[in-house]
Order: C-alpha cells, then sequence, then structure tokens
C-alpha cells in the first residue's frame, strides 16, 4: 500500500488540521501515523506505540524527512504492558489487533486512556479466519460487535481497498461511549 492508501483509510475519521492526541497502537514502521499526521496537521500530539526498536528508529527518520516538528513520542513497550498516557481524543489500531486472540482483553486495556467519545480506528482484513502472518483477522460484522461489548459505539465502514494478501483491508470508526 502506498502513502495515499494510508491517507484514504483514515480520512473520514481524522479531519484535516484538527489536531489533538493521538496514540497508534501497534505502530509498526509508522505508515498510519504519518498518515494521521498528514491529516491531523501539525497541532497533533501523537504517541506511537511499538515494540520493535528498528521500526521506532525507522519511523523517526521518516518524521524528520517529512514532518520535522511534529509531537510525536516513540514508545518502545508492548501493548500488554502497562502504559502511562494522557486522555487521548483518538486511537490507531492499524494491522495490530489481528496479532491477539483476545482481543477483547486488548481493547479494555488500550481503550482505557481514550476519552469519553473518543474515535477508535481500526485497520484490518475483512475476514474471521487468518494465517501464520496474520493469526486472528477480525472482520467489520464481528468488530460491530466486539465493540459494543468493550464499550464503544457507533461503529461504521470508513473505507476498504482490496488486497493480494487477504481479499480486503478495510478501515473502521467507533466512537467510546460516554
Amino acid at each position: 500500500m502506498t502513502h495515499e492508501d494510508h491517507v484514504q483509510l483514515l480520512r473520514k475519521a481524522v479531519p484535516v488540521g484538527s489536531g489533538g492526541v493521538w496514540a497508534d497502537v501497534g505502530s509498526g514502521d509508522g505508515a498510519f501515523t504519518l498518515a494521521l499526521r498528514a491529516l491531523a496537521g501539525p497541532k497533533v500530539e501523537i504517541f506511537s506505540i511499538e515494540r520493535d526498536r528498528g521500526r521506532l528508529e525507522n519511523q523517526k527518520r521518516n518524521f524528520q524527512k517529512q514532518f520535522t516538528g511534529t509531537r510525536v513520542h516513540f514508545m518502545r513497550t508492548n501493548v500488554e504492558d502497562i502504559l502511562i498516557l494522557p486522555p487521548l481524543d483518538g486511537i490507531v489500531m492499524a494491522n495490530s489487533l489481528h496479532y491477539f486472540s483476545d482481543k477483547e482483553q486488548i481493547l479494555n486495556k488500550v481503550l482505557h486512556w481514550l476519552k469519553p467519545q473518543g474515535k477508535f480506528i481500526l485497520v484490518e482484513y475483512n475476514v474471521d479466519s487468518g494465517n501464520s502472518w496474520v493469526p486472528f483477522p477480525i472482520s467489520f460484522h464481528s468488530f460491530v460487535n466486539l465493540a459494543a461489548r468493550v464499550g464503544l459505539s457507533e461503529a461504521e465502514i470508513l473505507s476498504s481497498l482490496p488486497s493480494a494478501f487477504m481479499q480486503e483491508i478495510y478501515s473502521a470508526k467507533a466512537k467510546k461511549a460516554v
């Protein structure tokens, strides 16, 4: 996927220039972190959470080239570990939730930092059976059911793209209940 694909998947949930305080959980090489910054603009503050040091270093280099001066905190930690974050306006989990079999447990932990009415954006393969690279994907239909169990409401698909890897990748948004 290209940078424009990443931006397209987030565009309907992140108004241009909206700023705010966001986290990208399981940010990998930072493709969606960069897309988030491109949309939210220079007033955004981002917490990029990734366990792999090399991938975080790659993100730092990309931010220095593309978005110098952005308030981005590169946090090397596992999602399961205790994190100290400020109240968040939004959370992105792009291609990271499918590594967890117990999605409800992970989301309950992550959503703790989301403000009431804060946005949760999921980017995922639209299937419910995985493989060795994507062990536990979650279709949009299954995400709607999960969202209700973890205190999210108004789940909706934002965008989708064909995927040569697993049929289709989609982005969805939900809000944290008050």
